[in-house]
């Protein structure tokens, strides 16, 4: 009987070792094995090479996490069937050519943090199927040219985390089916667009922590299949081209935490298919007018964390698909409606994280409470005092337009300004509004130009609302417009200019001449004198035309002697006489006169 149940266990352990072993030779000793996927796993076991007696039939192997310094061809030769190769987390410092050779039916090869310095041509030869290649957190310092040229079937490639300093001009050559490509925590200070040229399938592009100072002109060309840009964490971009995405067909562009202080809205012209912008994390704090005019088919626009401080009247104009905005995060004391191009579009708005004002400029957001989508994030009003604290969305209907109302503006002291004023003196109008909120000032000048606080050059508006000319010029002449305006209504006012020009004065002025030689003396001590010599344009215009004549006839008269002089020579007139009479004198002693005729020659040289 015990003999009975011993064949059957041994034949049952027969049975299982048959099933559970079909990969047709023993798992290695350090290694565990999932027969069922074709998988072993050989990782965090200290290996120093690759261990003996992995089944040919194997299709993914992780050696990850173990003390391997190198890869030589033929180290991996016995597992052609190969399909993913992990290395990760090794101490690998050099690829060998051919290091992978045989390996035709490798899909993945990860090779992240190890110590690669440098990855020669021909390290992948033969790899043609591969199409994930992880190089990230090694010591890489160059690319060079030809280095993935055998990877036609490459999808994604990650060089992250690594020391580059330059990529090579051909360093992409090959790689025509790139789709994905991510280069991160590098020592680039400049992008490569002829690099990236021969990517012409590349679909996404992340560059992320990176030093660049600049994007320049056609930093992409050629990349027509890019669907996605992702640019983030470059704390020294200051700078984007208006030709930076020439040639782009974006569909979603991400520029987060750089430095770029406003809008770069010139480079979006060339973007008309975006749908999706996120400009978060960067020191903006207005948006302009019309700053996104060109992005027609924009649907969402994040501005997170940009401390933000006002989004100015038609800043969001042209956007007339608008569907979800994201201010979050910001300085915001408002949001106009006047700051869109339509809010009938727009179904998500987060403007939560805001020190929200609740007047009449929140009332269309009131308005639309019930149907608008705050992603759970619903704004706060931070003031007036009586509301502070309370949600948008538990106004009652009723409450309304008791709390959200706004008082038009009004300029006070409307008296008429009218300056007459020379060249070169400064002018400055008044103009002092009330109303709430607080209204803003806006001067027009005679020319039709805006004139506002942020406006640079000789004519600028001062926080109180007053027009300051620094040095006036006779094409400032004219009416001047003052616009005081908020959410409830404006009013305007205003002043006349008249500048009258001025004759040219020279004056030399000597200042307080002191004579120390004589402390007695005093007839010069102490005195200013003051010469002034005035000319008039007639006096300027005359005198310059009789210089002109003047130097006109001594030219003519030169010329007309060369004329003659000419004419006569070599007509033996060169020599002629000349007779010359004296006058008589007073009679002599002797009773007669003294005269005659006297001749001389004269030659011309």
């Amino acid at each position: 009987m015990v003999a009975t149940l011993d064949l059957t266990a041994l034949g049952l352990l027969v049975v299982l070792l048959a099933a559970t072993a079909p990969l047709g030779r023993a798992c290695p000793q350090r290694c565990d094995c999932a027969p069922q996927q074709r998988a072993v796993s050989c990782q965090r076991r200290r290996l120093t090479a690759v261990p003996e007696g992995i089944p040919t039939e194997t299709r993914v192997l992780d050696l990850s996490r173990n003390r391997l310094r190198w890869m030589e061809s033929g180290d991996l030769a016995p597992y052609p069937l190969l399909e993913e190769l992990d290395l990760s987390e090794n101490t690998i410092a050099t690829l060998e050519p051919n290091a992978f050779a045989g390996l035709r039916s490798l899909r993945v090869l990860r090779l992240r943090a190890n110590q690669l310095r440098l990855v020669p041509a021909g390290a992948f030869l033969g790899l043609a199927n591969l199409t994930v290649l992880d190089l990230s957190e090694n010591h890489i310092v160059i690319l060079l040219d030809y280095t993935f040229q055998d990877l036609r079937s490459l999808h994604l490639l990650e060089v992250g985390d690594n020391d580059l300093v330059y990529i090579s001009h051909k360093a992409f050559v090959g790689l025509l089916g790139l789709q994905d490509l991510r280069i991160e925590r590098c020592n680039l200070t400049s992008i490569s667009g002829q690099s990236l040229s021969y990517l012409r399938n590349l679909v996404t592009l992340r560059l992320r922590y990176l030093n660049v100072a600049a994007l320049e002109d056609q930093n992409f060309r050629k990349l027509s299949s890019l669907r996605g840009l992702e640019i983030d964490n470059w704390p020294s971009l200051e700078y984007v081209s208006p030709l930076s995405f020439q040639g782009l067909n974006l569909s979603w562009l991400s520029i987060t935490n750089t430095n770029l202080s406003s809008v770069p809205s010139a480079s979006f012209r060339n973007l008309a298919h975006l749908t999706s912008l996120n400009l978060s994390y960067n020191p903006i704090s207005t948006i302009e007018p019309w700053a996104f005019r060109e992005l027609l088919r924009l649907k969402e626009l994040h501005l997170v964390g940009s401390g933000l401080l006002s989004v100015e009247p038609h800043a969001l104009g042209g956007l007339r698909q608008l569907r979800m905005l994201n201010l979050s995060g910001n300085e915001l004391v408002t949001l106009e409606e006047r700051a869109f191009h339509s809010v009938n579009s727009l179904e998500t708005l987060r403007v939560d994280g805001n020190p929200l004002a609740c007047d009449c400029r929140l009332l269309w957001i009131l308005q639309r409470r019930k149907t608008l989508n705050f992603d759970s994030r619903v704004p706060v009003c931070a003031g007036p005092a009586e509301v502070h604290g309370t949600t948008l969305a538990s106004f009652s209907d009723s409450a309304l337009f008791d709390h959200f109302t706004c008082q038009k503006p009004r300029i006070r002291n409307r008296r008429l300004q009218q300056v007459t004023a020379r060249e070169g003196q400064p002018v400055s109008f008044a103009c002092r509004a009330e109303g709430d909120p607080a209204p803003t000032i806006v001067w027009i000048s005679p020319q039709r130009r805006r004139i506002t606080v942020k406006s640079g050059g000789r004519m600028s508006v001062l926080p109180g609302g007053t027009l300051e000319i620094r040095f006036a010029q006779l094409t400032d002449s004219g009416t001047y417009i003052c616009i005081a305006s908020n959410a409830g209504g404006n009013d305007t006012y205003f002043a006349t200019l008249t500048v009258k020009s001025h004759p040219l004065d020279y004056g030399l002025v000597a200042n307080r001449s002191f004579y120390t030689a004589d402390l007695n003396d005093t007839s010069l001590n102490g005195t200013r004198v003051f010469l002034k010599f005035t000319l008039d344009l007639t006096t300027i215009l005359v005198s310059t035309a009789m210089g002109c004549i003047t130097f006109l006839g001594v030219v003519l008269f030169c010329f007309l002697l060369l004329f003659v002089w000419s004419r006569g020579r070599g007509q033996r007139k060169n020599n002629f006489t000349v007779e010359y009479s004296f006058r008589k004198t007073e009679t002599n002693t002797t009773g007669g006169t003294q005269g005659g005729t006297r001749k001389f020659n004269m030659k011309m040289i």
